[in-house]
């Protein structure tokens, strides 16, 4: 077929024709395919699920949205008869996250509308879902990556190689024993990684997500631990429709979410463990589906999602960083 979906890299002044003659689409139809749009990219969004999500219409002079970052209490005290209990306050500090526009659009041609056998509207639904899921989902990665912990693969066992070390890691030499430098060789993601970023965690009294930590690794990373003893397979301890997107399993107080968004370079992967209330997503207009009007005397569609959101970190110290092979 001559006519084919085209993409464009920025959101026109608005984008598509519903099929028909020279009739844009309505407000029930925009409404219905932004449902259509989100409900395709949630398959494929991982990060984004844990983000501290905050909507608002209306944004504060600067467009931004305001988060509150609450400090823990002290230590409380026992209580004496007849004494009146002491109240404290409540310390927060105020953290900004400044939203921007951001969108996709694709372009069809009126004959490709009335002359396909396929719902083009549908297929590009799913097309546009898929593409705001990883734009939004790398970003949500790469504001974690700002994060300032991090923890290397490497071997603890041995101070000098790592050739015959159970195949946990690559064969090389790191710094001195149990210790490891951006310079030094970096192993393959272990059991002593793992041990090491909760222990980062938990340190600093950061809350868990529920239960348990969440690490999110790299196919390559999740394989190594999946030889693991201990490693416990997500379809042991819960039912399918009782998973978070992406779970593939428990070490350690932590469940392990699969997912190529991890950063890769080279040979060398950036995994990630949070905790609670990691990172914001500000958000002053849902995603939604534009319609572009009619273009070229209706001989021309254009269709695209569009959204005004920001991401920010909330809190440094629940993030760890997974630097390993």
């Amino acid at each position: 077929m001559a006519s084919a979906i085209t993409g464009t890299g920025n959101l026109a002044a608005a984008p598509t024709a519903y099929p028909g003659s020279n009739s844009n689409l309505t407000a029930a139809i925009q409404t219905i395919w932004s449902k259509e749009i989100l409900f395709q990219a949630m398959p494929t969004l991982r990060f984004e699920q844990f983000a501290v999500k905050k909507t608002e219409l209306g944004v504060a002079p600067g467009l931004q949205i305001n988060f509150m970052r609450y400090s823990n209490l002290p230590q409380a005290t026992p209580l004496v008869e007849g004494i009146r209990m002491q109240t404290a306050a409540l310390t927060a500090s105020q953290y900004s996250i400044t939203v921007s526009e951001h969108g996709f659009a694709v372009s069809v041609s009126e004959l490709l509308l009335n002359a396909s056998f396929d719902d083009v509207m549908a297929s590009a639904s799913r097309l546009l879902g898929r593409n705001m899921a990883i734009y939004l989902d790398t970003q949500c990665r790469d504001t974690l990556l700002t994060a300032t912990s991090v923890v290397y693969g490497y071997d603890r066992s041995s101070g000098t190689t790592a050739a015959s070390n159970e195949g946990w890691y690559n064969a090389g030499t790191v710094g001195a024993a149990g210790t490891v430098t951006t310079s030094s060789t970096v192993f393959n993601l272990s059991p002593h990684t793992i041990k090491d970023a909760v222990e980062t965690l938990a340190s600093k009294n950061i809350p868990r997500l529920g239960e348990t930590y969440v690490a999110f690794v790299h196919p390559h990373q999740s394989r190594r631990l999946r030889d693991t003893p201990e490693f416990i397979e997500a379809t042991k301890y819960a039912a399918p429709g009782n998973l978070m997107l992406g779970e593939i399993g428990r070490l350690y107080d932590t469940v392990f979410i699969e997912t190529t968004q991890v950063k890769k370079d080279g040979t060398q992967y950036t995994g990630i463990m949070l905790g609670d209330n990691a990172f914001g997503h500000a958000i002053s207009l849902p995603v939604e589906l534009r319609d572009g009007g009619i273009l070229d005397f209706g001989r021309e569609h254009a269709l695209g999602w569009y959204s005004i959101y920001g991401l920010g970190l909330i809190t440094d110290a629940s993030v760890v960083k997974l630097v390993t092979n």
